[in-house]
């Protein structure tokens, strides 16, 4: 039997407000444990909570940006339930009257062609605390800080059908956050996690299978692993004769596999009711509008101008513009080179290579757009070749110069194009190599554009790499035809 995967994503993105949803306590990441949880955000008896209006502006950001629909008159509710690190014993959050309605997200795959995935609704809710299992022990500690802190729970419509659909869809949704400026995105300190829904059914037939729930994954590759596994587990136990279960699991990246947590809950488990203390959220067509016109370029329209105007391929385009940063790099080096296609090149190529190599983001490159840009020019205008651009590079990122410029005059890597002088380190390859010689006078045709490779290399380390090679191809050639 053929089966198809189908999965939905729970995406909970941390709002980047300097303070929380219901209180005045910094959101800072970082800080000593429960150093930052005040009397609101411990539910403390007489205390009340007061909505952060960034908090909301974000949102609705969110929304216009995925074309949502936005809720004129939003409402917060109580989900009851105990957790350790819950002192209130129940979650803000809105279930009934979410802030953001349905909406849409494309993605792009590996093959370059796009997918709509709808969404479904987006809401506001408060973080809960967490729980530290380690250095206890055998007991629990509580951090408080995070309890309070803004999320905005983003629910797609169960529309993507595999690991690799998922994983575009939550690299999307990353780069519209990040591009809004609304989060950092930052998954390895969780800014940003997702649940994964996943169940399978045979192919052709519309009803959905029995989903389990993966709770709280953290990374793009580990939303893949988790998924591949999953559906893996769930084929086996049908076709073995058993049925899936609807319940929360958990993924272990060292194990590479999920585990059961619990049985997963219906919403009539947690109580839910409209939230006394709040009122509701009432947004007029003003409000919206003054967003909208604060929106930056977002994702999916840098990168259609990228292709449109700049004549980036879709798979170029589709790199540079999932990060804004990298998006603002790219602009900032093609305004110093004048080349978009050898502007990408480099960013994609040699600088993230660097940048990978060394752990560092974009934002922090020891070498800026302007200095990558003036080095890119002097490839394009035959200052020097590929080879010494690359010892260029090394140069300003090891901070030994300010400029492209400098590094080339200090180190003398600036490329021979004069022809006698070429000519004359020709001359002296060719008399030093007798037999080379005879052995390409005396090959086939065919053979002999090989061969060349030898004499080449040889000028190219008579002049300390800073011969043209395209001229010193086409001379050599002339030379040792002529010897025919």
């Amino acid at each position: 039997m053929q089966w198809e995967t189908v999965i939905g994503l729970e995406v909970h993105v941390q709002l980047a407000t300097r303070s929380k949803i219901f209180s005045g306590a910094s959101t800072a990441f970082g800080a000593e444990p429960n150093t930052q949880a005040c009397a609101v955000d411990l539910g403390l008896p007489g205390v009340l909570p007061v909505l952060n209006e960034q908090a909301v502006a974000m949102a609705v950001q969110f929304g216009l940006a995925v074309h949502a629909d936005i809720a004129e008159v939003s409402v917060f509710d109580r989900k009851n339930y105990f957790y350790p690190d819950l002192p209130k014993g129940y979650q803000t959050s809105q279930m009934y009257h979410p802030i953001v309605g349905p909406g849409e997200v494309e993605i792009t795959l590996e093959d370059a062609s796009t997918k709509r995935i709808r969404i479904h609704h987006a809401h506001l809710e408060e973080d809960a605390g967490k729980s530290l299992h380690e250095d206890f022990h055998g007991m629990t500690g509580i951090d408080l800080n995070r309890a309070g802190t803004p999320l905005l729970e983003i629910v797609s419509e169960p529309d993507m059908r595999s690991a690799k659909e998922a994983a575009a869809y939550l690299k999307a949704i990353h780069s519209i956050v990040t591009y809004l400026g609304i989060s950092d995105g930052n998954m390895a300190e969780g800014s940003m996690r997702c649940d994964v829904n996943v169940s399978v059914r045979p192919k052709g037939q519309e009803a959905f299978g029995t989903r389990a729930e993966i709770k709280n994954v953290n990374s793009f590759r580990f939303v893949e692993r988790a998924i591949a596994f999953e559906v893996e587990r769930q084929i086996e136990l049908i076709e073995d004769g058993g049925s899936v279960v609807q319940e929360t699991r958990l993924f272990d990246p060292d194990r590479d596999e999920t585990r059961s947590m619990r049985t997963k809950e219906e919403a009539n488990d947690y109580r839910y009711f409209p939230c006394p203390d709040l009122l509701p959220v009432v947004l007029d067509q003003a409000y919206l509008d003054h967003l909208r016109g604060q929106l930056p370029e977002l994702p999916a329209d840098k990168r259609e101008r990228f292709q449109n105007e700049l004549g980036l391929s879709a798979y170029d385009a589709n790199v540079i513009s999932a990060s804004r940063d990298m998006a603002e790099f790219f602009e900032a080096v093609h305004s110093e080179c004048g080349d978009a296609k050898q502007a990408a090149n480099w960013v994609q190529g040699e600088l993230s290579g660097a940048l990978n190599r060394e752990s560092l983001s974009i934002a922090n490159s020891p070498i800026s757009a302007r200095q990558l840009g003036e080095l890119i020019s002097r490839v394009l205008d035959d200052t020097i070749n590929g080879k010494a651009a690359k010892e260029v590079f090394q140069a300003l990122w090891n901070g030994q110069g300010e400029s492209a410029d400098e590094v080339i005059d200090a180190k003398g890597l600036k490329q021979v194009t004069d022809t006698g002088a070429i000519e004359a380190m020709i001359d002296q390859v060719i008399a030093d190599s007798p037999a080379q010689v005879a052995q390409y006078r005396d090959s086939e045709p065919e053979k002999r554009g090989k061969m060349i490779g030898y004499f080449v290399g040889q000028v190219m380390k008579a002049s300390r790499g800073t011969a043209n090679p395209q001229q010193v191809n086409g001379l050599l050639k002339e030379k040792l035809d002529a010897l025919l």
